[in-house]
């Protein structure tokens, strides 16, 4: 079953928001838990304005498209023209995987990847969120909340000759590893 755009918008402040998914955090969970990890991550999606994210489709296969992501108070979020298919894949199954942009290709700060679950926002959350877009942004919208399951940065370490890859979880802590 298709699933259909949301009636959310706009945004209904008396709307309660929803819970964060089960095994993860919000991305100030992310921010107590590994600060300077946050910090870089986020200084990569912050850097350029255009990223890739990648849900499922209906039939389990793989999409890729175009996003930018908003940080808010300890939110990290997305926002999509209302009914496009990857807010629909987001709508039918929450999964994805979001990769910063690369930039000039030089690795500069890094390569991050964040990965979870999204949930559709409204209440005040989402009306505070929308009250920061730049003007121009097409309405109505959907608007999501991006639940943090891993958070990955690789980075190139010119000095030693080796690539230093640290990823983290909630309730597994962080790994780095060198290769």
């Amino acid at each position: 079953m298709e699933t259909q755009p949301t009636d959310l918008w706009p945004f209904d402040p008396d709307r309660p928001e929803p819970p964060v998914s089960p095994g993860a955090v919000d991305w100030a969970g992310v921010e107590v838990a590994e600060p300077d990890l946050a910090r870089a991550v986020r200084a990569r999606f912050e850097v350029t304005k255009h990223h890739v994210l990648a849900t499922l489709r209906a039939d389990g296969a793989p999409r890729v498209s175009g996003t930018e992501v908003i940080f808010h108070g300890g939110v990290l979020a997305l926002g999509s023209m209302l009914g496009a298919v990857k807010a629909l894949d987001l709508l039918r199954d929450g999964r994805f995987a979001l990769h910063s942009n690369p930039g000039d290709g030089s690795m500069e700060g890094g390569d991050a990847k964040v990965s979870g679950r999204a949930v559709e926002l409204g209440g005040t959350l989402a009306a505070a969120i929308e009250a920061e877009l730049p003007e121009g942004v097409p309405e109505p919208f959907h608007l999501f909340r991006l639940d943090v399951t891993q958070v990955v940065l690789s980075e190139v370490d010119h000095e030693r000759e080796c690539m230093v890859i640290r990823s983290w979880w909630p309730g597994r802590g962080l790994v780095t590893v060198e290769r």
